[in-house]
Formats: C-alpha cells, sequence, structure tokens
C-alpha cells in the first residue's frame, strides 16, 4: 500500500491565470479541450495543471476529481450550484463518495469506503446512477454543489498516485 502524502503547508493561492484552467478543470474540460478553448497550447495547459496540483499539494498522478475536489475545498475556484434535487445517498455511498473525491488509486478508495477492492467498480457506478452524474468529476462538482463535500479537503491527505 502506498502510503499516503501528507502536508501541512498552507495552499498557494492560484494566479488568475491558474485559476482560469482551473474553473476550466472543474467545468469537466480535459488538458485538450482547455486547449482548444483558451487558445494556450497543450504543453501549456499541462504545465498549469502540474502547477496547479502542486499550488493544491496533490500527488503528481492524481485524476480531476481529486484536484476538482481540492479547488473547491479550498475555495481556488468559484462553488457550483446547481438547481438539481439533492440526492439521498445512504451513509456507505456518502463515505464513497468522500473517498472518490479524496483518492485516485482503486484500493485507497477501497480502503477509505470501507468496501472490498473488488467492489469498487460496481458501488461507484451505483453512486453516478443514483446522482445522474457521468463521471466522477462531475460527481465531484454535483456533490459540492449539493454541499455533500466538506468545505476543507481531508487533512490535506491524498494518496494512490498511481494507476
Amino acid at each position: 500500500m502506498t502510503p499516503p502524502v501528507t502536508t501541512s503547508a498552507p495552499i498557494t493561492p492560484l494566479t488568475p491565470t491558474l485559476q482560469r484552467v482551473a474553473q476550466h478543470l472543474a467545468d469537466d474540460l480535459t488538458p485538450r479541450e482547455i486547449a482548444t478553448r483558451t487558445g494556450l497550447s497543450a504543453v501549456t495547459v499541462r504545465q498549469y495543471v502540474r502547477d496547479i496540483r502542486e499550488s493544491l499539494h496533490c500527488p503528481p498522478r492524481c485524476k480531476p476529481p481529486v484536484i476538482v475536489h481540492r479547488l473547491f475545498a479550498a475555495q481556488q475556484v468559484a462553488p457550483p450550484t446547481t438547481d438539481r434535487p439533492t440526492p439521498k445517498l445512504s451513509p456507505e455511498q456518502q463515505l464513497l463518495l468522500q473517498a472518490v473525491a479524496e483518492h485516485s488509486n482503486p484500493h485507497d478508495i477501497a480502503v477509505a469506503a470501507k468496501i472490498a477492492p473488488a467492489d469498487v467498480r460496481a458501488a461507484h457506478d451505483e453512486l453516478l446512477d443514483k446522482t445522474g452524474a457521468a463521471n466522477t468529476t462531475q460527481l465531484v462538482v454535483l456533490a459540492h454543489a449539493c454541499g455533500l463535500l466538506g468545505t476543507r479537503p481531508a487533512a490535506t491527505t491524498e494518496s494512490g498516485a498511481s494507476q
């Protein structure tokens, strides 16, 4: 098991340029889509995403939902709003939601959600279906919009940077 990366260093506020790129990430755009939309090169966008990860103390290979969760929790991008009703989640689904927002590695998600690693995919798919989210990033955005995720990252701990 990969040990978690923990830091107590404060979040570095994003520059206006990084905030714009971060908002595009929160809008569920890929780096390539961000480059197309902004006129920036793909190389520049990838570097900006690395800079955002570093500012938020995210592991180098964490997935976009983890970055998006940290962006909202650290109040680095505008909080989302929704007119959708808040989904009613069981305690187990709430725990899984928190796990997918904080971890990238399926094993670490399973440990955090207290479920068997073999059950992560099915439980995740059920959570997406219940919330109407198309993917994990949209799930994290919806969860923040509905107030289902806390206002700060889980002790700024992230594990599972590989996959």
